[in-house]
């Protein structure tokens, strides 16, 4: 009995040796899939850092934040002390880990989902378009830089960009934000409008036979804003514009990418470069 008891197994034992087995095989499976879900993180990882985090313009999270572990042996003290224990340890440490850095991959999500809105926002405050329709303009009459000025006739820099129009021609914001000033008190621009885009951008829209909003305002891109008028120093209808970017004066014509084909912007770029004589 004892020879046979050594040597042979009973129903019993042999049905755990089976499910014994059968639990390695779904620890092995397990691993597996485990493995498998760390590279689909990883490409995740990858497209969050180089590509999302890019486009906003956002430092990519430190690989050892990315990485950084669980410290410590105590915490799977519980698993030691079993045939198999090396094989559940690791199990849980990836699991852990796993998980560690799912947590970590949804707050860059939650930050991206942030910048994407404030992305948004930026893009509608930029001016991007004229402020005389196209179909309303007489002509171009001068462009970003030094002209000759119509009283004075010295060379003078001109920091805007002069659109001819009929008086009473609708003047658009050209893009969202909240109005600064609308007012005559400004040396030389007549009645005025300026808009505070944000994000650094200020536009200015002066000569205006009237203005349509009030300091405080919130304007969309697009809106009506004021009309064309012959205010100020001015020698003859016209809208005179000028965008500003952290305080510093900037060529407008770069600015209207949202409502020229690329046949017009040529056409304007070559008008606008002309050396002639300002309307104001």
């Amino acid at each position: 009995m004892i020879i046979a008891y050594n040597t042979f197994e009973s129903p019993k034992e042999k049905q755990l040796a089976r499910e014994l087995d059968q639990l390695k095989l779904q620890y092995d499976l397990l691993n597996k899939r485990i493995d498998q879900s760390f590279m689909v993180l990883d490409d995740l990882q990858k497209r969050d850092d180089n590509i999302y985090r890019v486009i906003f313009e956002a430092e990519p999270i430190p690989t050892g934040v990315r990485r950084a572990g669980y410290g410590g042996t105590d915490r799977y003290a519980q698993l030691q002390g079993y045939d198999n224990s090396e094989l559940m340890v690791r199990a849980t440490q990836k699991l852990d880990f796993l998980s560690k850095q799912i947590v970590v991959q949804s707050k860059s999500y939650d930050e991206i989902l942030k910048l994407v809105q404030n992305k948004a926002n930026m893009l509608g405050a930029i001016p991007a378009i004229q402020p005389v329709s196209t179909k309303d303009l007489k002509q171009m009459a001068s462009g970003f830089g030094w002209r000759t000025d119509p009283i004075y006739k010295m060379p003078k820099f001109h920091a805007g960009m002069d659109f001819a129009a009929p008086i009473g021609t609708e003047v658009y914001a050209t893009g969202d934000g909240v109005v600064q000033r609308a007012d005559a008190q400004a040396s030389g621009y007549g009645n005025h409008i300026r808009v505070d885009h944000g994000y650094g951008y200020m536009t200015l829209y002066g000569h205006l036979s009237r203005t349509k909003v009030r300091p405080g305002q919130k304007v969309k891109r697009g809106e009506v804003i004021g009309y064309v008028g012959n205010t100020g120093k001015s020698t003859g209808p016209h809208l005179h514009y000028e965008v500003m970017k952290n305080g510093e004066h900037q060529n407008p014509i770069n600015y209207y990418f949202n409502d020229l084909t690329p046949d017009e912007y040529e056409a304007m770029l070559k008008i606008s470069a002309n050396s002639n004589q300002s309307f104001d």
